[in-house]
């Protein structure tokens, strides 16, 4: 266990990095979790050539948590919650309030002021943690929506310590977002991080108007000056921050050397054959959440089968739907319809030898997801909202052979870098058909000429280089901290 008590970098997230798995005979051990920030920090930790950092987070399971300890170059720093506490302010606020709210309220968002009180709580024991193992002047990264208090919970206690907080998902328009009841609250515990990234630049602008509109604030550029109040309530000291957009990326050589690994290339192999060796297989590899079009997608391939566009004895598709949030409503409900819809129009289409649609309930280790987007002929990504979307990346860089297709949804922070994809509007069901044979019958040379374009820019802008930029864009954030540990004074 390392000696050390405070660390120059600190990582805050909702979970840590790893999960705890229980085997039969009592023991435990701590794996790597699943998930595109624990991907792509544990990417950018792996090459990270300082000091030893720590990270903060949940450990995934409700209770007492287990005491700080080491994972390689990181101090994991266990912050517990109760049964009640996940249920609030994880299950509760984070994914039933703002979740909805911040991807274009999809489905309507709720408002409990209970759940609040806990997030609130919540967010102030994870600042607690984040300044137990900070050092004087250490550089504190806050991610996503779920810890959108800690930064100015933060700066209460260390204004000695640099301040960044990134968004992975998207950040509402201000005519959604004043739908909030707590929305001065949250802007006022953004306004606590010295540098604020998105992974789009509207996204960025979002978060700038609505500190002009609910706070009154300033905003030219990027640049955002609040000038405080005169309350003793959470920001209320004067700030100015930087917000502008930093899209993350993947480990675009590490996943390549995975994809074309042997194992990977035989087991693609083995998946094509299992299906039949169809002409086109296409794939779609999301969470199981509303946000992600699969029904909409399930759509637009049920009416090209029934309109005779594709065959099940040549074309066949695997939706992989990875379990998600199952103890909320709308996500049990979400999967009952898609798993409604699979099944008739398999019972409609398929017959013995040819399934048309190949539905995955479950979720697959790194190696089985690059062997499925070596066999994908076309990758269909259609969410209605998304904040980045890291599969359209993986899947590109999986394709080191230039061969394959990108179908990918407009409303995505992926389409902004990647132009060349075959874009569609998923609501457009007609619109999103035609983009869909598109991608089967373009000529070769067409589909290797995006594919290169998609390649090189993915290889380009690679995790480290989003690691990079947001901690350059940090260090040269506005305002310089206090390097002493006195509060802060409004």
């Amino acid at each position: 266990m390392s000696s050390r008590q405070t660390y120059d970098f600190v990582i805050a997230a909702n979970r840590l990095p790893v999960d705890r798995h229980v085997h039969p005979d009592g023991s435990t051990e701590w794996r790597t979790a699943p998930g595109g920030l624990v991907t792509a920090m544990d990417s950018v930790m792996r090459g990270w050539d300082g000091d030893d950092a720590a990270w903060v987070g949940w450990p995934g399971f409700s209770g007492e948590a287990p005491e700080p300890f080491d994972e390689g170059k990181l101090r994991l720093h266990p912050v517990p919650l109760s049964a009640q506490e996940l249920s609030d302010y994880y299950e509760g606020f984070s994914n039933d309030t703002l979740w909805p709210l911040y991807h274009d309220v999809i489905v309507p968002p709720t408002f409990h002021r209970s759940w609040w009180t806990c997030y609130r709580a919540v967010n102030q024991r994870f600042a607690d943690a984040v300044c137990e193992v900070a050092a004087e002047g250490a550089t504190v990264w806050v991610h996503d929506y779920q810890l959108q208090l800690v930064p100015a919970l933060v700066r209460d206690k260390r204004p000695d310590v640099r301040i960044g907080w990134f968004n992975h998902i998207p950040f509402p328009p201000v005519e959604l977002f004043a739908q909030l009841p707590w929305r001065e609250s949250i802007l006022r515990g953004l306004l606590g991080a010295d540098f604020l990234g998105f992974q789009r630049p509207d996204d960025a602008r979002n978060f700038a108007r609505s500190c002009r509109t609910v706070l009154g604030a300033t905003a030219r550029g990027e640049k955002v000056e609040w000038q405080g109040t005169d309350d003793d309530r959470l920001g209320a000291a004067p700030r100015t921050v930087r917000a502008a957009a930093v899209p993350i990326s993947i480990d675009a050589a590490g996943f390549r050397e995975l994809a074309d690994s042997d194992a990977v290339r035989e087991r693609a192999e083995e998946i094509r054959e299992s299906l039949g060796n169809p002409e086109v297989v296409l794939l779609g590899v999301d969470r199981l959440d509303y946000t992600k079009g699969i029904r909409h997608r399930l759509r637009a391939i049920g009416e090209l089968f029934d309109d005779g566009a594709i065959s099940p004895d040549q074309v066949t598709f695997i939706q992989v739907a990875t379990p998600s949030r199952e103890r909320v409503q709308a996500y049990r409900t979400l999967r009952e319809q898609i798993e409604g819809t699979v099944g008739r129009i398999n019972g409609d289409v398929s017959h013995l030898g040819a399934t048309a649609i190949h539905y995955l309930h479950q979720s697959y280790p790194r190696e089985e997801m690059a062997a499925l987007y070596r066999v994908a002929d076309v990758m269909l990504i259609t969410p209605l909202r998304d904040g980045m979307n890291l599969v359209a990346k993986e899947y590109v860089t999986a394709r080191h052979d230039g061969k394959g297709a990108l179908v990918l949804s407009e409303f995505t922070g992926a389409a902004e870098e990647m132009p060349q994809a075959y874009r569609c509007n998923p609501h457009d069901i007609a619109g999103l058909k035609e983009t869909i044979l598109r991608a089967i019958n373009d000529e070769p040379a067409e589909k290797e000429r995006r594919m290169r374009a998609l390649r090189r820019r993915v290889r380009k802008h690679d995790v480290q280089t989003w690691a990079a930029d947001f901690l350059a864009g940090l260090e040269a954030a506005p305002e310089r901290p206090s390097r002493s540990g006195a509060k802060a004074q409004a």
